[in-house]
């Protein structure tokens, strides 16, 4: 058992030091911007997921990123023939640099709404890159719904990795059917997480255990997330320009979040016995 337990932890360390070496890689590394279904579209980098949802009353991003990665996502946008200034609303994923430090920042080009997770509102209230006051315009709480132009996102808190840490779901057409796409938040553990008595976060293995159950019995058909390793995305992508007429949709998999959750969750509870151990 306990040559079990150490061959799990190890497991969970692999996964949270790769993460931890991300910043030595190119972060604005330009992935090709693509449509993934519907209006729902990549405009990220490499290793950091950004989404943009466009409807005929402007576009949603999902990510703002770092406020260097910001350029690369203008780009992106244009590429695809939108106007990077129609963004209306901008969402994120959690409270960490990688995917909500730029939130003033496209505000300030864009004069979009910056909404967030309540729980996640006081670690972003502390996110001040250049001395900017993060922009919250509106406030919002588990379930609720975003709407613009036709389209409507719902804000699942999938909590652990922070507190507010949200997974946006919305429904997406292709060929008369609809599936119901995911934009996961993030269910891992990084190497640096205290999970036994943390005194900053003490509800944390609840939260955790929560939104692993929860996971698993949302109707999740089209697999995403804030970032694109987790997904596939490469491999995806590339079978989606060799996807001929009547082709399912690479994004269209359900085996694969489920698969995400299981190794997160024993990531979770690898680290969660050997703190407990200790």
């Amino acid at each position: 058992m306990k040559r079990q337990l150490t061959f799990w932890f190890a497991m969970a360390l692999g996964t949270a030091a790769a993460l931890a070496q991300a910043p030595q890689r190119n972060w604005n590394e330009p992935f090709p911007a693509h449509r993934i279904m519907d209006n729902l579209y990549f405009v990220g980098t490499v290793p950091l997921g950004t989404f943009l949802v466009t409807t005929p009353a402007g576009h949603i991003l999902i990510n703002s990123d770092f406020e260097s990665t910001v350029p690369v996502i203008r780009d992106s946008v244009e590429s695809l023939g939108f106007d990077f200034e129609d963004i209306e609303i901008v969402l994120g994923s959690h409270a960490h640099g990688d995917h909500m430090q730029a939130d003033a920042l496209v505000k300030e080009m864009t004069g979009a709404e910056v909404m967030a997770m309540a729980e996640d509102v006081p670690a972003l209230r502390r996110m001040r890159p250049g001395g900017k006051e993060h922009p919250i315009d509106r406030v919002l709480e588990d379930g609720e719904e975003v709407t613009l132009g036709g389209t409507t996102l719902t804000a699942h808190r999938t909590p652990g990795h922070t507190r507010g840490c949200t997974s946006w779901g919305l429904e997406v057409e292709e060929e008369g059917r609809v599936y119901n796409a995911l934009i996961v938040c993030s269910f891992g553990v990084n190497a640096n997480y205290v999970l036994v008595d943390n005194p900053d976060y003490p509800e944390i293995v609840e939260d955790y255990e929560r939104t692993f159950a929860m996971a698993r019995e949302l109707p999740v058909d089209v697999f995403l997330g804030s970032h694109g390793f987790w997904y596939g995305l490469d491999e995806k992508y590339e079978q989606l320009q060799d996807r001929s007429p009547g082709d399912p949709n690479p994004f269209v998999d359900r085996a694969g979040f489920l698969a995400h959750v299981d190794l997160q969750e024993r990531n979770f509870r690898a680290m969660l016995a050997a703190q407990q151990a200790e």
